[in-house]
């Protein structure tokens, strides 16, 4: 196994939040234009095509927010090392093996859930605490057998590296 830099990840995980942002707020602006232009003015009282603009442009404005709210929360966490015996909590980077001794690798962080992370030879997902493997996680120490429930069905895996 090679050796995980924490800060290369939660950098890496700020880096793809912050190019979703760009991509988002370039999105909003270019709705936002769109809904006020010319040609979405009705035409009569049954063209919803302005209405329907600035439904569009209201979603693409929250998802800017709430990506900037990710950043934040992402900005204020404390990279800490967690010694063998530690509680996992948010910060942690978490290896768990299954049955067939594969190694999932996890990021619980305040934001960013679902990100994938390509660190060198390891590929690690993001979690939240309120997804189902940071909610299986929060608590665990190293050597402790998770069951992680998800749409997918239960997996029975093993904490085995916690960092």
């Amino acid at each position: 196994m090679a050796a995980i830099d924490k800060l290369q990840a939660l950098q890496a995980l700020t880096n793809q939040l912050e190019s979703e942002l760009d991509t988002a707020r370039a999105a909003q602006q270019q709705t936002q234009a769109g809904a006020t232009h010319d040609e979405n003015k009705p035409e009569n009282d049954k063209d919803t095509r302005a209405i329907e603009a600035t439904y569009l442009a209201r979603g693409q404005a929250r998802r800017v927010v709430e990506l900037e709210q990710a950043l934040l929360k992402l900005n204020s966490l404390e990279p800490r090392q967690f010694p063998p015996d530690a509680p996992i909590a948010l910060g942690a980077i978490v290896a768990l093996e299954g049955d067939d001794d594969d190694a999932f690798w996890y990021l619980l962080a305040p934001a960013g859930g679902g990100a994938r992370l390509e660190l060198g030879a390891t590929s690690m997902t993001v979690v939240t605490p309120e997804s189902p493997v940071g909610r299986a996680l929060l608590g665990r120490r190293e050597g402790d057998d998770v069951e992680i429930r998800t749409p997918q069905g239960a997996r029975e895996c093993s904490v085995s590296t916690v960092i």
